[in-house]
């Protein structure tokens, strides 16, 4: 079996190590937390294709470092975030539910009413890090409409699988999904 992935990135090379989801689908794992030359650089290159935005929103939470890093290259004071568990200071919570395919259970993302406000009427581009099954992305969709916000553009560093198919997001590189030894699908 194959163990890793080799891909180009923004003109960074790396290596994913390929990871088993079930007995028949692996997937390469991609992560961006504490690569900072990584997130610098596909920040950097999605600000390029970017449609013009008032704001940018992300799913907790390795969407994170890409949507802090995009907001700080574009001279941005704030992001939004939606979370995966209600804080204590969030006030009035909206919630919505999520099945991602990182993730064994289904899971719910959460606005503050404060996030919420500030979107209202706003152009917002949604930002993650992998777009793959669409679910994480469906579920900020609702979160902005439910907000009033006016969604400009859907972007990822990678799409994966048959999401580069998907003519409503805008994506850096392709990453294929695997079978069992470690070969794309």
């Amino acid at each position: 079996m194959k163990e890793y992935y080799e891909i180009t990135v923004a003109g960074v090379d790396r290596k994913l190590p390929i990871c088993p989801v079930n007995e028949t689908l692996y997937i390469a794992g991609f992560v961006i937390f504490g690569d900072v030359e990584l997130t610098r650089a596909c920040a950097r290159d999605l600000l390029k294709k970017a449609p013009e935005f008032d704001l940018l929103i992300t799913a907790e939470s390795k969407g994170i470092p890409l949507a802090h890093e995009m907001a700080a290259q574009a001279g941005m004071n704030r992001y939004i975030l939606a979370r995966k568990a209600p804080k204590l200071y969030m006030k009035d919570p909206v919630a919505v539910e999520v099945k991602s395919i990182t993730t064994t259970a289904r899971q719910t993302l959460y606005l503050d009413k404060l996030d919420m406000d500030a979107m209202q009427g706003k152009r917002i581009l949604i930002v993650d890090d992998v777009i793959s099954t669409g679910e994480s992305l469906a579920a900020l969709e609702t979160l902005v409409h439910k907000a009033g916000g006016n969604i400009v553009g859907k972007m990822a560093i990678l799409a994966e699988g048959d999401a580069k198919d998907r003519e409503d997001i805008l994506y850096l590189e392709y990453l294929p999904l695997f079978d069992s030894e470690g070969n794309p699908l």
